[in-house]
């Protein structure tokens, strides 16, 4: 089976949907599968011609170019809907599927003559839904497939000691919320309590962030680290108990749980959206935006250390079920049922 996917974005950028696109491509490859990836990313002049992966992707292709590589492959999985390509896909009848992994239709947000499309175009094709919340808003069947993680990467390191209290991992941006988590680390004062916190990441709010922790008085409790990648974040994940997700908007999934999961962390998250299946039976949650709960939470877990270990046990099996390989075979069921 000759498998083509299409992904908007890949590397050199960074983000889960371009993980995950190079993930499923590897094992697609590991299971003896012909893979090619498009996208329309640009590449730098090491990779553009796709050397540094062991399939071939094709930058920015061309409406000929596209038209061959949906007559080379058996089945295309779409990495999120991508209009520009439906109507090649629906005119050679090619098998089609698409891996949902964000809102069509956010939230709250009132549809719009583009969402009404997507969501009928989704009807044309196989879909692949990566959480419960995201396959309830399509309106339409999907195989509900979790996201995977990098378990060669991300794994608990049994040598560091866990002594610092929370950590927070993720863009510096209003949508993620760590502005509620200052001030509910603020609030716990009252409580006596004074968990350090490591932020790590950069984005366009940082200055802001910085000075709310100095008007709260909680500056030395709060440490900006800035970006960190590899086993230098493995290590400092494993230094903490906690991990919290507080965003306001509604995660489609979030691979950050999982990472912090398989770290050692007892995650905290915001319970909207797809979050709360990434964290699974290993944390728990609070309602979005919701400072006064998430406070209340974070009181519970830093005086009763208890409830960590009681989370920590559930990780083996609740990580098992998004390990690269399971997730991989998963997709192939349904991309082999799409050919038939």
């Amino acid at each position: 089976m000759n498998i083509l996917i299409a992904s908007r974005f890949f590397y050199p950028s960074l983000g889960g949907s371009e993980t995950n696109a190079e993930i499923l491509a590897r094992e697609f490859m590991q299971f003896g599968y012909q893979v090619k990836i498009i996208t329309q990313t640009p590449g730098t002049a090491n990779d553009v011609h796709g050397n540094s992966f062991p399939f071939e992707v094709i930058r920015q292709p061309n409406g000929l170019q596209f038209l061959a590589l949906i007559h080379w492959c058996d089945v295309c999985l779409q990495n999120g809907i991508i209009l520009k390509q439906a109507w090649a896909l629906w005119l050679t009848r090619t098998p089609w599927v698409i891996r949902h992994q964000t809102w069509i239709q956010h939230p709250g947000q009132q549809r719009t003559w583009l969402t009404r499309l997507k969501l009928r175009m989704v009807r044309l094709a196989t879909s692949i839904s990566i959480s419960q919340p995201i396959a309830a808003h399509l309106n339409h069947p999907s195989t509900l497939i979790p996201n995977p993680y990098r378990e060669d990467l991300f794994r608990h390191l049994p040598e560091i000691l866990r002594i610092k209290e929370l950590v927070f991992l993720g863009r510096l941006v209003s949508d993620k919320g760590l502005d509620l988590l200052l001030s509910a680390i603020a609030n716990l004062k009252s409580n006596n309590l004074y968990p350090q916190l490591t932020v790590i990441g950069t984005g366009e709010d940082e200055a802001a962030l910085r000075q709310q922790a100095e008007y709260l008085q909680i500056n030395k409790q709060v440490h900006f680290v800035g970006a960190r990648v590899g086993d230098e974040l493995v290590h400092l994940l494993n230094e903490h108990q906690i991990m919290v997700v507080p965003s306001r908007w509604h995660e489609p999934f979030g691979v950050v749980a999982l990472e912090g999961i398989a770290c050692g962390c007892v995650i905290v998250g915001s319970s909207g959206g797809g979050l709360k299946d990434a964290i699974g039976d290993c944390g728990t949650t609070f309602p979005n935006g919701d400072e006064a709960s998430l406070r209340q939470v974070l009181y519970h877990l830093l005086t009763q250390p208890e409830l960590l270990s009681r989370y920590r046990a559930n990780a083996p099996s609740h990580l098992a079920k998004h390990q690269q390989t399971t997730v991989a075979k998963a997709y192939l069921q349904v991309l082999e049922a799409a050919c038939r």
